[in-house]
């Protein structure tokens, strides 16, 4: 899972924010953290990219519509929502406790025509064969998946392994492999609705790092730190991140780039 459902009741319990804010913020750090993860997943063969890249046309399109309806509907529902969410992953994997592999079953047709099958390596098991089973189901229930990740920006990790897992009987290893590669997609489809609102606020972390200076002692970041990691994904990101962590005043992050 990408850690939204962790991300969302911390910023909104902990914290105080709002929860469309929440969400906004949620969202981006699960594209962070589906595409730090998702690598070394498909290097060890576990990740099905073919049931995952099926599987997100029901997610995107379902992410795109909860990010429509979430800015009409009410924040006690996105409350009410996301704690039915949190109690329904908790039962999730309470009754998935000790079941690695669902029961053999046969290759359907539609799994054998859109080749939603295949193995991957377990150390104790050896090489593990598997087939995608009831794929309208697990369809049905990504696009789902995908409005509640719209909804609430937590990247719904939980009810993609639930339809993988459970519906379509795929091994839990494939089901949370691929579930974290496809929350990043999903994340991403939504995020753009979010950040034209104006729910993702890209200075958000300007408190956080004020306030671990602060706790570090650092008066002057630009002199007393020698470098940073600072992630890009867009040109004009960078000087608003130099702003964010101290290291310009505000509207002068360009002259530091420039510099």
């Amino acid at each position: 899972m990408g850690g939204g459902i962790l991300v969302v009741p911390s910023l909104t319990l902990l914290f105080g924010i709002d929860i469309r804010l929440a969400i906004g913020a949620s969202i981006v750090s699960v594209i962070a953290t589906s595409s730090g993860a998702a690598a070394a997943y498909v290097r060890d063969r576990i990740t099905d990219m073919r049931v995952g890249m099926f599987l997100e046309l029901a997610t995107t399109s379902g992410a795109v519509i909860g990010a429509t309806l979430a800015a009409v509907v009410s924040a006690a529902f996105l409350y009410v929502l996301l704690g039915v969410v949190l109690l329904f992953s908790a039962v999730q994997q309470v009754t998935r406790l000790g079941e690695e592999t669902p029961p053999d079953a046969s290759l359907s047709w539609i799994a054998a025509r859109m080749r939603l099958s295949g193995s991957y390596p377990d150390r104790r098991l050896g090489e593990v064969s598997y087939a995608a089973q009831r794929i309208p189901l697990g369809f049905a229930l990504m696009g789902v998946a995908g409005v509640v990740s719209g909804l609430l920006g937590i990247g719904s990790g939980a009810l993609k392994v639930l339809a993988m897992d459970g519906a379509m009987r795929l091994p839990m290893k494939v089901s949370s492999a691929t579930s974290n590669f496809m929350i990043g997609v999903t994340a991403a489809a939504s995020a753009g609705i979010y950040l034209g609102r104006g729910d993702v606020d890209p200075r958000a972390g300007r408190g956080c790092a004020a306030g671990l200076y602060k706790e570090a002692g650092i008066t002057d970041p630009l002199r007393e730190l020698d470098c940073a990691g600072v992630d890009v994904p867009c040109s004009w990101f960078e000087p608003m991140w130099l702003e964010n962590l101290g290291f310009a005043a505000e509207g002068q992050g360009w002259r530091v780039i420039q510099e």
